[in-house]
């Protein structure tokens, strides 16, 4: 648990109640403008699912789901979600959307595994959402044109945010810039990920890093990803795998790459065997949602998540997530917190 302190840092808000009004204010808008440049259409989602269908999400492959037995069904066991990725696809198939369309949702979580810092809480809450593609769009060149939709979003965010909060002042560059994670391993091949992230997302302000999840020259992936959601092991038309990333933007409060969202054209049939063979994960062939994917069963999709709290945070100018939302810190880092000027909600 490494906890950034920034020097002389201060709230630019100055107090809660605008802070409050502030954190409204970005969510009510980058909805909006999201759904406007994706043409989604907003969904409820579940909090829980059952467990042993394949729906949940494993994120890295190793995360534990909070899960507990249901008395009215014979114990049967259930489980708070991770994220929906999967649970989208099928709602998507269920509500025979036609591509060039798709869902969003509020989405809640919690992730009891994460190691908490500036960043990362046991509550997650992000906007989820996916769409319905065509075949032919399965490419990269569809992929940057999605990242280039949703950075426009941002963009259009941060402005009307500071028309509202002169004091946040917009920062965000021009351009996203694109490279795959293999590019970066070549451009800093003496550095760990995170730093390489830091290095380039320096130098551009805003980057999208691809191919999140295949192994690369070293033998490493850049971070890890399920097999079973992002496709990150086809070969695609730049000559690298994958057609999945990270979106991440240059964060001056905390001096570094800062994550907001992960995304990617989703497993075919195809992809999802081998990615399933990759991770010796053969086993799960034979759960409900894997089998109706393999079967052909469900439409092509692109989709992702954009942390809520996490835009809010970058947006407001803030060091610490838990000035954004209520949830369950360390008294030590609550402690540490409040003597750097940062007061946790």
């Amino acid at each position: 648990m490494t906890l950034i302190k920034p020097s002389g840092y201060r709230n630019l808000l100055e107090n809660v109640e605008n802070t409050e009004k502030a954190i409204k204010h970005v969510k009510d808008m980058f909805q909006e403008n999201l759904s406007a440049q994706l043409a989604l259409l907003r969904v409820t989602a579940p909090m829980v699912v059952l467990t042993g269908t394949g729906i949940n999400d494993d994120l890295n492959s190793v995360e534990r789901p909070v899960s507990f037995p249901i008395r009215d069904m014979n114990e049967q066991r259930a489980e708070v979600v991770h994220s929906l990725a999967k649970w989208k696809r099928l709602k998507l198939g269920e509500m025979k959307v036609a591509p060039g369309r798709g869902i969003y949702t509020d989405m809640n979580a919690l992730r009891p595994d994460e190691e908490r810092d500036n960043i990362h809480s046991l509550y997650v809450d992000q906007w989820d959402w996916e769409k319905v593609i065509t075949r032919e769009q399965r490419n990269i060149a569809f992929l940057k044109q999605t990242v280039r939709r949703i950075y426009e979003a941002i963009k259009v965010t941060e402005n009307k945010l500071y028309v509202e909060f002169p004091q946040l002042v917009p920062s965000l560059p021009e351009e996203i810039h694109f490279i795959h994670a293999q590019q970066l391993l070549d451009l800093y091949p003496g550095k760990k990920p995170k730093e390489r992230e830091n290095e380039i997302v320096r130098q551009y302000g805003a980057v999208f890093v691809i191919g999140i999840g295949a192994a690369l020259s070293d033998g490493e992936p850049h971070d890890g990803r399920a097999a079973d959601y992002d496709d990150w092991s086809t070969p695609n038309e730049e000559g690298y795998n994958g057609l999945n990333g990270d979106l991440l933007l240059w964060n001056p409060v905390l001096g570094n790459a800062f994550e907001v969202s992960s995304m990617g054209i989703r497993v075919d049939e195809t992809s999802l065997a081998r990615q399933l063979e990759i991770r010796g994960q053969q086993a799960k062939r034979d759960l409900y949602f894997h089998k109706k994917l393999l079967a052909g069963e469900l439409p092509c999709t692109i989709g992702g998540g954009i942390g809520q709290s996490r835009l809010c945070m970058y947006l407001l100018r803030k060091a610490h997530i838990g000035e954004i939302q209520s949830s369950i810190w360390p008294e030590s880092m609550r402690r540490e917190c409040s003597e750097a000027g940062i007061e946790l909600v």
